[in-house]
């Protein structure tokens, strides 16, 4: 049986109404002061961000959902980072031959097919495995809240195999070799760490943590100079 990987962002749970995160940098500045910033500027709108991003009902069954289609042994290695570029990592080291992904984004590439010949980052890590032919098809079940559309990715398309799948296309079991829980934090609030943790342990099956560090998300404790500082990033 092939080998896959399971890997899940946890910006698939995470919506908004209201604000749209664009494309960032993962570095300090957009995990933690860019959401200081955008806190920050609301407050003087009159606004309270941290009521405006939700967290999708789905969060609550999904485990239970997927282990319907997914087998979990003692033997798959779970991993857990904030950036999604080491799911390329996880792919190639467990010599795993399709990737089921459920994220926001596709992580194909947004430059067309000239973006995969970038260095691997957390936009065109899947994109990447199949280019270099680690993988042989991608399955990717976008979260209900995205803006993306599978058109919008037709290079790859028509040259890889690609598929756009709901959960319910899943009609057999599937072996993960590996899972990849990733947090993104640029497109995710930080009030929502401990939510995240706590999906994390749900899964049941103990996990590496990879570069994934604490958020801290303290508004009360906001000096004059830490909001200075804040609205300069």
């Amino acid at each position: 049986m092939e080998k896959c990987l399971l890997s899940i962002d946890w910006d698939y749970f995470i919506y908004s109404p209201k604000y749209s995160c664009n494309s960032y940098l993962e570095n300090k500045k957009s995990l933690i002061d860019l959401w200081y910033k955008r806190y920050i500027q609301a407050r003087a709108r009159g606004e309270d961000i941290q009521k405006a991003f939700y967290i999708s009902p789905e969060l609550y069954t999904f485990w239970s959902r997927i282990k319907k289609y997914f087998k979990f042994s003692k033997n798959t290695k779970v991993y857990v980072s904030d950036s999604h570029a080491l799911s390329y990592k996880i792919a190639e080291e467990n010599n795993c031959k399709s990737v089921y992904l459920f994220d926001y984004h596709s992580d194909l590439g947004y430059g067309g097919l000239l973006s995969l010949n970038f260095d691997v980052n957390c936009s065109n890590w899947l994109g990447k495995l199949l280019k270099d032919e680690h993988i042989k098809a991608a399955y990717i079940f976008y979260s209900p809240y995205t803006k993306e559309k599978p058109e919008d990715f037709k290079p790859m398309n028509d040259i890889y195999n690609i598929r756009y799948c709901k959960t319910y296309d899943l009609s057999k079991s599937v072996s993960a070799a590996a899972v990849h829980i990733c947090r993104s934090g640029a497109w995710t609030p930080p009030w929502y760490d401990n939510r995240f943790i706590q999906f994390v342990k749900a899964l049941g099956l103990p996990y590496k943590v990879v570069n994934c560090p604490e958020r801290k998300w303290d508004t009360a404790s906001l000096s004059l100079s830490d909001k200075i500082n804040y609205l300069l990033a």
